[in-house]
C-alpha cells in the first residue's frame, strides 16, 4: 500500500511524543535550592518541633533584573504578615502622593520613616488614617460602621487592582488594642485580619527595587527607609537588620521590612552578596517566634547556594 505524507508523519510524531513523556522534566535549580532552604530549617529545627505548614518562603534571583526568576515553598499561602503589611502602606501612600490624592507633608514623610525604620505602629496608625480617610474611636453605628470598612480596604482594593492575589491590608497594627470601631469591625466582617502571602511580599520588594513600585524615584526612596546597618550599635536582639543580617558574609548589603508578635517571626529582604548575587528573600514563620535561627538558616542555606554574576 502506498503510504501518504499524512501516514509517514503520524508515527513520527507519536515516537516524539512518546520521547517527551518518558524525559524527566527540566530541573528547576532555584527551585531546588528554595526546597534545600525550607527542608535544612525543617530538620534543624525538628527537636522544637517546627512543622512544614509553619515556615513559607519565596526566593527571586535578581542577578538579571530584566528576567527575575522565582521558586516559592508555600508561597501562596496567605498568613498573618504582622509589620511587613507596612511595606503596602508605603507603597500605597506613596501611589496615593503621586496621583495628587495625598499631600506630600513633612509629618507624612515622618510618619513614613517612623513606621518603615523602626516599625512603629503609632506612626503607621497616622498612615492608615490618611490612606482611607478613616480613624478609629468609639463604636459607630450600623450604616457607619459598614462604610467605615469599606473605607478602610482602599489598600487591598489598590493592590488587588495591580493584580495581587494576596493581599488583605486594611488593619492597624496594635500593642494592647484594638479598641472601639477597630474591635467592632474585626467582630461584624471578614477577613478579620491583615493577611499576605510570601509570593506578594517578594513581588512588592522586587517591584522597589527595580524601580517599579509606582516610580522609579519612588522606589527609590522606598528603598532609602529599608536600608539596614549590618552592625547596629543597639543590642536589641529584634533589631530588624539581626532577623536576616546574621547569615550573611561579611561584605553584603541588606534591604528589609520585618515582623513579629507573640506567635510570628517573618522578614522580607532584599539582598547583595560580594560575588555579585542579588536577590529577594522573603521567610515567614509561625507558632516559632522566639526561635530566631529559623529565618537565618533558610537565608544562610539561600546565600550559600546562589550563584554570584556569571556563575
Amino acid at each position: 500500500m502506498l503510504l501518504t505524507s499524512s501516514h509517514r508523519v503520524l508515527p513520527c510524531l507519536v515516537l516524539l511524543l512518546m520521547l517527551a513523556t518518558s524525559l524527566p522534566a527540566r530541573s528547576n535549580p532555584l527551585q531546588a535550592l528554595a526546597d534545600r532552604a525550607a527542608r535544612t530549617a525543617l530538620d534543624r529545627f525538628a527537636a522544637a518541633k517546627l512543622l512544614p505548614d509553619q515556615l513559607a518562603l519565596t526566593l527571586v534571583d535578581l542577578r538579571d533584573p530584566g528576567r527575575p526568576l522565582r521558586a516559592s515553598v508555600r508561597g501562596d499561602v496567605l498568613i498573618y504578615p504582622a509589620s511587613v503589611i507596612k511595606l503596602c502602606y508605603l507603597a500605597a501612600a506613596h501611589r496615593w502622593m503621586e496621583d495628587g490624592r495625598l499631600a506630600d507633608t513633612p509629618e507624612l514623610r515622618r510618619a513614613m520613616k517612623d513606621m518603615i525604620v523602626d516599625s512603629s505602629n503609632d506612626a503607621t496608625h497616622y498612615v492608615i488614617d490618611l490612606l482611607t480617610g478613616t480613624t478609629s474611636g468609639p463604636e459607630l453605628p450600623e450604616a457607619e460602621i459598614k462604610a467605615w470598612f469599606e473605607a478602610r480596604n482602599a489598600v487591598t482594593r489598590y493592590f488587588a487592582s495591580l493584580g495581587y492575589a494576596g493581599v488583605l491590608a486594611h488593619k492597624k497594627p496594635w500593642g494592647d488594642g484594638p479598641y472601639g470601631r477597630e474591635s467592632q469591625a474585626i467582630r461584624l466582617f471578614e477577613p478579620k485580619r491583615n493577611m499576605l502571602t510570601t509570593d506578594d511580599a517578594a513581588r512588592l520588594m522586587v517591584e522597589m527595587v527595580t524601580g517599579k513600585c509606582v516610580t522609579a524615584a519612588r522606589s527609590a526612596e522606598m528603598m532609602e527607609l529599608l536600608a539596614r546597618d549590618l552592625a547596629p550599635k543597639d543590642s536589641d536582639p529584634d533589631n530588624q537588620s539581626k532577623f536576616t543580617g546574621p547569615a550573611l558574609p561579611a561584605g553584603a548589603k541588606l534591604w528589609s521590612k520585618a515582623g513579629w508578635t507573640s506567635q510570628t517571626r517573618h522578614d522580607a529582604a532584599y539582598i547583595e552578596l560580594p560575588n555579585g548575587a542579588k536577590f529577594v528573600l522573603v521567610v515567614f514563620t509561625t507558632s516559632h517566634a522566639n526561635e530566631r535561627e529559623i529565618i537565618r538558616t533558610v537565608a544562610q542555606t539561600v546565600a550559600a547556594g546562589l550563584p554570584g554574576r556569571g556563575e
